[in-house]
């Protein structure tokens, strides 16, 4: 057990539609160190677009893996904690019901927040990515149930944070597209269909804030935060195995991320399956992303992409370790209880 001798804690839970995620960090003189990170594939979304309901085999997943957090936070009591719900608790009618479930379970209350927060925590995240040359940023991020886009006005390092000028949270993620083509996403007929959906429900973004124009005149980057473009990084890197460290902050021209888009589309499920950067957990999802991409790059075809493996949990962390700054107080947190019929974290 830590003792409050040591330097602060800070803890950010994101429980989205596809994934539960906890990382744990203590802060730097610009930044912060991770000291613990948890992630587990909970597929709270299953059947949600059909049902309009949490399905009780998908709470009980999540809420498993939100027990375990729950039992690293004991172990690591944090000066600050945040926990958030996305998309599905957003979007579900027994959403709030199940975070209340999770709350008598485990003592963590989750915070539902809204689509502009979201964009806003991912800027936040991204923002050192977002410092370079060109004037304006498409932000972009897939997640199981939808894709967050905030356009930019960006900023040199040194200058004030990147603006954000408008964004969308359009209703289309890897698990909706998944349940909703099933064997077909591995069909190029299936794939090509996916790519018209997600580019018919992206135009009215690019019509209200002519981002296509402002590409054609050069000075605009695209940044990516998800499973899917880490893994094409992944891909155009041609990496034995994930790292983080390569992939985090690495930019790929227009045509390396084309490249790496159709050399995953050419593998079908086998080659998705034997993939390191993919394997069996994923595959499902991988090429419902990869479509949804392809409607971001037929639509925003920037020169650069950039790639960040971050979003909610580092935003977070960020805002919590500002504001203790500017207001030093506060105790350690810990759950009210741990479940008492849960087994031990490992």
């Amino acid at each position: 057990m830590r003792t409050n001798a040591g330097p602060p804690l800070y803890a950010a839970l994101d429980l989205g539609t596809n994934n539960c995620r906890l990382l744990v960090a203590t802060p730097l003189t610009r930044g912060f160190r991770v000291i613990d990170s948890f992630s587990r594939m909970v597929r709270l979304g299953e059947g949600l677009a059909t049902t309009g309901q949490l399905c009780e085999s998908a709470m009980e997943r999540a809420l498993d893996a939100i027990a375990v957090c729950a039992e690293r936070l004991a172990r690591r009591p944090a000066r600050r904690v945040r926990a958030v719900a996305t998309e599905a608790c957003r979007k579900a009618s027994n959403g709030e019901g199940f975070l209340a479930r999770v709350r008598e379970a485990t003592g963590i209350d989750f915070e539902v927040i809204g689509p502009r927060e979201e964009a806003e925590l991912a800027v936040e995240s991204c923002a050192s990515l977002l410092a370079g040359p060109e004037h304006r940023a498409l932000l972009f991020d897939i997640g199981g149930g939808s894709t967050e886009l905030a356009w930019l006005r960006a900023r040199r390092r040194d200058e004030p944070p990147s603006e954000v000028i408008g964004y969308a949270s359009v209703p289309l993620g890897v698990v909706t597209l998944a349940e909703r083509w099933g064997e077909r996403a591995f069909t190029c007929e299936g794939f090509a269909a996916m790519v018209d959906d997600a580019v018919a429900a992206f135009r009215p973004f690019d019509e209200i804030h002519r981002i296509g124009d402002e590409i054609r005149r050069g000075g605009v980057r695209l940044v990516g935060t998800s499973g899917t473009v880490t893994t094409l990084a992944g891909v155009a890197l041609g990496l034995p195995r994930y790292a983080r460290a390569l992939i985090d902050g690495h930019t790929l021209t227009g045509t390396e991320a084309d490249d790496a888009l159709a050399s995953l589309c050419a593998m079908g499920r086998p080659g998705l399956l034997e993939h390191p950067c993919v394997g069996p957990g994923r595959v499902e999802f991988v090429l419902p992303g990869c479509a949804v991409f392809a409607a971001i790059r037929r639509l925003w075809p920037a020169a650069r992409v950039t790639v960040a493996d971050r979003g909610l949990r580092e935003g977070m962390l960020i805002r919590l370790i500002r504001t203790d700054r500017d207001r030093p107080n506060g105790r350690p947190y810990r759950p009210r209880h741990l479940p008492a019929d849960r087994p031990p974290a490992a």
